[in-house]
């Protein structure tokens, strides 16, 4: 028995039902396809939309395979959406039932309608989730920045998240130059990265007075746009330059490109994105001021432990050896003048240690200084796990200000074979290094010299490697 198929209003009811109940547009869309087919039994049914900026929906459906037959009659019905054309109904193609009739074209037009309805609707479900989605990734990249979660490379957090929230083919972060330029330091991007990272916008651009004045720039075709001058703009379409400006700092420019032929940025995403760039500057600074605090902190600790250590153990070390050599002497201390003597010698090596840790406590603990001073500490203290202890330094003399790179450099050169020369001997309890400067050195010029005394040894005896070169 065959069944008849449903009576029209009943089927425009369903179809109604159909389309008014999904929130997903893609689905809306395609219940809007589904119904039109089934309440006109066209072969050929397609949605195609023509609002700007829309992602490109062209729903098909057909009975069987093939396009749409160029010479066959078709019913073109409208779908508006308020007062916005948001595209069109086009159907073709009804085999054996003649061409499409008037009360086809209704159906359609009511169909259209609520379909209208229905796309208003899962625009604004759409926002509702993309608002959501935007300030969840805010909220993300604020605590990464605000916690040791992404702090170590902050601008690339911010990127990252950017890209991924913005569908974009690449997440960009821009500084300005001393040139006057603005310059790629951060890209994110599952593309080949290749030639991004340095990318300048060249001075005089005209689309660097908005950027550098804190303006966002929105292009529609990063390739063709004659704003853009990177070289690497030929790979991107539409693109979003958003301002990463808080309390009137600007740190940078957010850029969000889109491939080749991608979809434009909507306005609810460019208002969003725009929204998220302020917040995201803000997690900046606020990252920034607390790593700055805890530095502080660090200095503050360090002149705390310097002051100490400069105000009890030196003094009471020096006044040690005052008393020491006073007992020396002292009537009867003959047969302890030796004993007393390398005792006052220990006291004053250590005040010398104890002072070069102390400078090394007051230098920047992220940036030390380049200075021979710390240079040289750097290599005694790579040096000891070979020796099995740390070598002793002390410098007299502005080493720092008076021995110019190369000398330095030639002289860091002697240490390292120094230093390598007293671990390849077995039983060096004891490694000192001297560094002096002025040094009379044996041509009667002013130089700088290098004395590494290594002590103890499979005979008991110590070696002292010298080295000396003028400034």
């Amino acid at each position: 028995m065959t069944a008849h198929p449903a009576p029209r209003p009943t089927r425009l009811l369903e179809a109604l039902l159909g389309v008014g109940t999904a929130l997903d547009l893609p689905t809306v869309l395609q219940h809007i396809v589904d119904g039109a087919a089934d309440l006109t039994g066209a072969r050929h049914v397609s949605l195609v939309v023509t609002a700007p900026g829309e992602r490109r929906h062209a729903e098909f459906r057909a009975a069987g395979p093939g396009p749409v037959p160029e010479t066959a009659p078709v019913l073109r019905v409208p779908v508006h959406v308020r007062d916005e054309e948001f595209g069109e109904l086009r159907l073709a193609g009804r085999p054996g039932t003649g061409p499409f009739t008037v009360e086809d074209e209704q159906l359609l037009r009511v169909l259209a309608a609520q379909a209208g309805v229905s796309i208003g609707n899962a625009r604004l479900y759409e926002t509702a989730r993309q608002r959501e989605r935007w300030i969840e990734g805010a909220a993300a990249v604020t605590t990464a920045l605000l916690t040791e979660e992404g702090a170590d490379d902050a601008l690339t957090t911010v990127a990252e998240r950017a890209r991924l929230l913005a569908d974009a083919s690449a997440g960009v972060i821009l500084h300005p130059t001393a040139e006057g330029g603005m310059a790629i330091v951060t890209a994110s991007t599952p593309e080949d990265p290749d030639g991004m990272v340095g990318a300048t916008i060249a001075p005089g651009s005209p689309v660097l007075e908005q950027l550098l004045g804190g303006e966002p720039v929105f292009i529609d075709d990063s390739a063709t746009d004659p704003r853009m001058t990177t070289h690497v703009r030929h790979r991107f379409g539409p693109s979003m330059m958003l301002p990463l400006q808080a309390s009137g700092r600007l740190i940078g420019t957010l850029a969000l490109p889109r491939r080749r032929g991608g979809r434009p940025y909507t306005e609810v995403e460019r208002l969003l994105a725009t929204q998220f760039a302020s917040q995201a500057a803000l997690a900046l600074v606020l990252a920034d001021a607390r790593r700055g605090r805890e530095r502080l902190a660090v200095y503050e600790d360090r002149d705390r432990i310097a002051r100490d250590l400069h105000d009890l153990v030196v003094q009471r070390l020096f006044a040690t050896g005052l008393l020491l050599e006073s007992t020396q002497r002292h009537p009867g201390a003959g047969d302890v003048h030796d004993i007393l003597g390398r005792a006052v010698d220990e006291l004053r090596s250590t005040v010398q240690e104890v002072r070069t840790t102390i400078f090394a406590l007051q230098q920047p603990p992220a940036e030390p200084p380049a200075g021979l001073r710390v240079r040289v500490l750097r290599e005694t203290a790579s040096a000891a796990a070979r020796l099995g202890a740390t070598p002793s330094a002390h410098f007299r003399g502005p080493v720092d200000t008076s021995v110019p790179d190369r000398v330095a450099d030639r002289l860091l050169t002697a240490l390292r074979d120094a230093l390598a020369a007293a671990s390849g001997r077995p039983g060096v309890s004891r490694v000192e290094v001297t560094v002096e400067t002025p040094a009379a050195l044996p041509e009667g010029r002013a130089g700088v010299r290098l004395r590494v005394t290594a002590e103890g040894g499979d005979e008991g005896r110590g070696t002292t490697v010298s080295w000396w070169a003028p400034l």
